[in-house]
């Protein structure tokens, strides 16, 4: 890489199944992608999708700790093969999945501290696991947890106002309390617990790495406001919990130089900075470089709204996050199960599986579906906790089903849109003058799906031409944390192109989607009603 100006940044994503790593320039641009695929690369541990899912439990879902540490030697590896000259790595961060937990066990960090450069990773860390398995994000195992840390403070209201969101099952509190209440030996013997983000950067640093703000606000055990550990919560989590956690740090934290280890190994500099890791929704916000008033739209398999916050709101279906740019500010994000696999089914029924009529026939409906409205969840959705297909026509009267495809296809993609936009507002959300969609995932590419989107929020929406917005905020905040004293992250992330212009709003959508938003809300609120009464 000697033809590439200095200095360079490597930002890397412990994602559920693969390592990811790139490294970019001075100026923010890729140098060099690489990665490890858990399942082909690292065949020896069994994972499939990169976890183990116990057969007689399959609620249990757990990720090898060993798997995790092999492949960083392993990437690296590959860094080095594709002429990556690490002595000019300036800052190292980092993202992982979020909600996973690693139990080091007693002496682990004497072992981080003393790392042999001349033997594998895993060959030396391979006692240092209190449970050689991590519950992850997946595990959906710990509903007794749950109650017990929502009864302790008054309810799922009172542990979102608190901790960002009500209690899941997947978040870090509720396993550790789990590993607390039905396997005393492991906890007993872990010195140290580590989110999967601040794992990592343990491995870096040589030590053990605090948990950032950001990652440390999907737990359900820290207070997004004083950004410390709850006392309450952490009583019923694990005793002496707050000794195991250590201490929080704000996500553009430099956690100090880099081990020796990869120094000699690999041929980093001394001074090679470690930046706090973060988990993979804080990074994207990086790396899409969120400002205030924008609203980012990940349409996926499920489809996902990121929104930065001044200050936090409450809402139990939401989660707020504390912001890993601005140690002031927070991020929301509002999750939605039925994305792409919903839209792909009524593409198969009313397109015979074709995007390109799936696209026409939503173009030749006009915008407001002569009046009907309709929810289409295949899968029980998060807000509103509704499943099935729920059709209505322009008098709010329930039927069965749409005399033509077209009117389907507008019903499914309308309905998608006006629930973002409904919960994104009750969020504290304002469609302002200056609010940008930016619009992300494999669905982002469909300018006709993304017109709509436009409509129905009023905005102009722009798109990426990247991917990965996880790893290149890692890579983005390296270079942020290092230069932070002397410029904003606005300043130093300038010189990257900003996102371009996909569609904007014509000019009669707020006077065709207000009213329809209206009429959502109030059906909505009939369906949880019929529910709750039945």
């Amino acid at each position: 890489m000697g033809e590439y100006s200095s200095p360079t940044y490597l930002g890397l994503d412990l994602s559920t199944q693969q390592l990811k790593a790139v490294v970019v320039d001075d100026n923010l641009e890729v140098l060099v992608e690489a990665n490890v695929q858990f399942d082909n690369d690292l065949p020896e541990f069994r994972t499939y999708g990169g976890v183990i899912i116990r057969k007689d439990a399959p609620s249990v879902v757990q990720a090898p700790c060993l798997m995790w540490v092999k492949a960083l030697d392993m990437l690296l590896d590959k860094l080095r093969v594709s002429g990556v000259d690490f002595a000019r790595v300036r800052g190292i961060s980092g993202c992982a999945q979020q909600h996973g937990t690693v139990y080091w066990s007693k002496g682990s960090r004497e072992l981080l501290k003393n790392l042999k450069p001349d033997r594998f990773l895993h060959e030396q860390l391979c006692n240092a696991f209190a449970t050689n398995n991590s519950p992850i994000w997946m595990d959906s195992s710990t509903s007794q947890e749950c109650e017990i840390l929502e009864q302790t403070v008054g309810g799922p209201d009172k542990l979102a106002e608190i901790t960002g969101s009500k209690a899941y099952e997947r978040f870090s509190g509720a396993q550790i309390a789990k590993i607390w209440r039905t396997r005393p030996d492991i906890y007993a013997n872990t010195e140290r617990i580590s989110l999967v983000s601040s794992f990592v950067a343990s491995l870096l640093v040589g030590d053990y790495a605090p948990i950032d703000y950001s990652d440390g606000s999907g737990m359900n055990i820290l207070d997004i406001r004083t950004k410390k550990w709850n006392d309450q919560l952490l009583q019923v989590c694990g005793i002496n919990l707050q000794d195991k956690l250590g201490e929080t740090v704000s996500s553009y934290t430099n956690l100090g130089p880099i081990s020796n280890y990869f120094v000699e190994r690999f041929g980093f500099a001394e001074d090679c900075g470690i930046i706090a890791f973060t988990g993979d929704n804080p990074a994207s916000l990086i790396g899409m470089r969120l400002k205030k008033g924008d609203l980012a739209c990940s349409l996926g398999t499920s489809d996902t709204l990121f929104l930065w916050l001044d200050a936090p709101k409450t809402l139990t279906e939401g989660h707020v996050l504390c912001n890993p740019i601005d140690g002031d500010a927070y991020m929301a994000m509002l999750c939605f199960k039925n994305g792409s696999f919903t839209r792909e089914r009524i593409r198969d029924t009313a397109a015979g599986g074709s995007w390109q009529i799936f696209n026409e026939l939503l173009d030749s409906t006009p915008r407001g579906n002569f009046g009907n409205i309709a929810l289409y969840f295949d899968a029980p959705e998060i807000i509103p906790a509704l499943v099935g297909d729920h059709r209505f026509n322009k008098a709010d009267e329930r039927i069965s089903r749409y005399s033509s495809k077209e009117v389907e296809v507008r019903a499914l993609i309308e309905g998608q849109f006006l629930a973002k936009r409904a919960y994104a507002e009750d969020f504290g959300f304002v469609v302002g003058s200056n609010t940008r969609i930016i619009a992300t995932g494999g669905t982002s590419s469909n300018k006709t799906v993304l017109q709509v989107l436009s409509d129905v929020f009023n905005a102009p929406v722009y798109t990426f031409e990247m991917t990965n917005s996880a790893l290149l905020g890692a890579a983005y905040q390296a270079k942020h944390a290092l230069h932070r004293e002397n410029n904003n992250f606005e300043e130093i992330t300038s010189i990257i192109p900003e996102p371009k212009l996909a569609c904007k709003p014509f000019s009669d959508a707020e006077s065709i989607y207000r009213p329809m938003l209206a009429r959502y809300r109030k059906i909505v609120a009939q369906l949880l009603k019929q529910n709750d009464d039945s």
